[in-house]
């Protein structure tokens, strides 16, 4: 039986998620030392956010090697711009913009042929990784990175932000700097599109 590839991921466990996730009640602090000059500071907030942003930017890009080199260059922009950081926002939702908007600017200035088969794909647990499921879930996966291709740059970044990594629309709005109509209707074009792609792995 085909593996069925949905247009979101499954929600997950959020009180495991809760207890996985580092406390992140002291970013403001250490966002304010790393402003003034503290290295080890800024360190840690690099340690802490780096992983997820990660992820954001492979699944922005679809190449792990662009994904770093946008992070990495993300993170000295924010070095860089931690003096003006007044702490408006949570410090990992201004990463989430810098790290989109280094994302989209380099998606607009790529050409169409880009390598977008390159998206990881989450480790299945072990009682679940059969040959064929294996294959089969490569194959989904393979799939949605080629549907993908298809979005905007701004589509992709909402639908990603959204359903990937669960931002609600009003971060998304202010992640993108489009207004939250805009967001909805990106994501909800977005998600048709995807749908109708992905139609024959239902």
């Amino acid at each position: 039986m085909p593996a069925r590839a949905p247009d979101r991921e499954p929600e997950p466990d959020r009180e495991r998620e809760r207890e996985r996730e580092p406390d992140r009640s002291d970013d403001g602090l250490l966002a304010v030392r790393a402003g003034e000059g503290d290295e080890e500071a800024f360190e840690t907030l690099v340690r802490r956010h780096g992983p997820v942003m990660l992820q954001l930017a492979t699944r922005l890009l679809g190449s792990r090697t662009e994904a770093e080199d946008a992070v990495q260059d993300a993170f000295v922009n924010a070095w860089r711009k931690l003096p003006e950081f007044r702490g408006e926002s949570a410090f990992r939702t201004w990463m989430y913009r810098i790290v989109t908007n280094r994302c989209l600017n380099q998606l607009r200035a790529r050409r169409p042929a880009a390598d977008l088969y390159s998206v990881p794909e989450p480790a299945a647990p072990e009682h679940q990784s059969s040959p064929a499921r294996v294959a089969e879930s490569h194959a989904a996966t393979r799939a949605l990175a080629g549907a993908m291709a298809g979005l905007s740059p701004e589509q992709r970044a909402c639908w990603v932000l959204r359903e990937l990594h669960g931002l609600s629309y009003e971060d998304i709005a202010e992640t993108v700097g489009i207004s939250l109509q805009a967001v909805r209707g990106r994501v909800f074009r977005a998600r048709r599109y995807l749908t109708e792609a992905m139609s024959a792995w239902r």
